[in-house]
């Protein structure tokens, strides 16, 4: 068992700080507290960046909350243990989660569902703990990002916010399944349960939509149909399983109308991977009636409402939500990890770019320009 978090102390590392919304990430000395009671302190060795990541940085919804590190998709090794904490030692090599499973609360022993009650989302950029923070600067407190922020050299994350892996696994193609890619292959598999011969239609071919496009390949769809008004993603969506594009700027018609020829009155499955309440509709309607299903997937930026007609669901169809594509970090990732070391699914065509952590800001260019799918950042030279 490793030393406890008394024999930790601070230290400092190099990090990439968002002083305020939209800005230039600015590489700072910070420091970093030892672990509470409960938490880890690793030392991130690759973090992809996640359209999330992106988003909440641009965003002027919450500027309380700046300065901030962001990044959540990690790989990397426990440097030290908290009190309390025995299910890592030092040297473990872990994936961080932007959600927890705590085991223990109603939802974790339920074994139906991954919303864990004391570790779920965390939005205010403090830790899950004692709702503080463990990076300053200076002595000013540095906000977290869903208690992880692994654009850092070292972040403390929460015992139950981190998975131990195998130490054969790459740590620069894993660390993909901390979010958006974990998230795709749960929808498909573990939300939706797609079944042999059925067809699905995809909203949105980015990372998350493109995983969506593999796992349903690999169910055996007869039929995947892609949707993006970026043709650049055509072609790569065929490496992944897309069998048929439309891109609605060139369509006269509804999509619905559109999917309802392609599929004869609809698809099976229809996945929004866009985050767009209009999308969730359209998605919708696109649908079988009787037994279509549309999960959503996506974070809308605006109008968190959706709208939709008493008919849509009247005639049969099911609309659900999809956290993190269901998956129990601790309980389900480790098999989801085997699957990547046996060859039984593909991670590398989702990493367009691999940057050194100096570079971060090109990584976000790219992300905002969408001239990419998964940027990997290399923290350690």
């Amino acid at each position: 068992m490793s030393s406890p978090a008394k024999c930790a102390t601070v230290l400092t590392c190099k990090a990439a700080v968002a002083w305020g919304p939209g800005e230039p990430l600015a590489l700072e000395e910070v420091e970093v507290d030892p672990p509470k009671a409960m938490e880890i302190r690793i030392k991130v060795v690759c973090s992809s960046l996640c359209r999330s990541d992106v988003t909440q940085w641009e965003s002027k919804a919450q500027p309380s909350l700046f300065p901030r590190i962001f990044g959540h998709e990690a790989s990397g090794v426990v440097e030290s243990v908290g009190e309390g904490v025995t299910e890592f030692e030092v040297g473990d090599h872990v994936l961080t989660v932007f959600i927890g499973e705590c085991q223990s609360c109603k939802h974790c022993f339920s074994g139906r569902s991954n919303i864990c009650q004391k570790l779920g989302l965390e939005r205010k950029g403090v830790m899950h703990t004692n709702q503080k923070t463990r990076f300053s600067i200076r002595g000013r407190p540095i906000y977290h990002y869903c208690a992880v922020s692994s654009f850092s050299e070292y972040a403390v994350v929460h015992s139950g916010c981190a998975v131990k892996i195998s130490k054969d696994a790459p740590m620069d193609r894993i660390c993909l399944l901390s979010c958006g890619v974990a998230a795709g292959f749960g929808a498909v598999w573990k939300v939706a349960d797609v079944s042999k011969g059925s067809t699905v239609v995809i909203f949105g071919l980015g990372t998350v939509g493109l995983s969506v496009a593999q796992a349903a390949k690999l169910r055996g769809a007869s039929q995947i149909i892609g949707v993006d008004n970026n043709p650049r993603k055509f072609e790569k969506g065929k490496s992944f399983g897309v069998t048929s594009f439309i891109n609605p700027d060139d369509c006269n018609e509804p999509i619905p109308q559109v999917i309802k020829r392609m599929t004869d009155g609809g698809a099976d499955y229809s996945f929004e991977c866009i985050g767009d309440t209009g999308a969730v509709s359209t998605a919708l309607q696109s649908c079988s009636d009787a037994w279509g299903m549309t999960v959503t997937l996506g974070v809308p930026k605006t109008n968190p409402e959706v709208s939709l007609h008493y008919a849509q669901l009247l005639s049969g169809k099911t609309l659900k939500g999809s956290l993190f594509g269901g998956w129990r970090p601790k309980t389900d990732l480790p098999s989801l990890v085997q699957k990547y070391m046996d060859k039984e699914i593909h991670l590398e065509d989702f990493v367009t770019h691999d940057i050194i952590f100096d570079n971060i800001n090109e990584a976000f260019n790219l992300m905002k320009e969408g001239k990419c799918l998964r940027c990997v950042i290399h923290m350690q030279k």
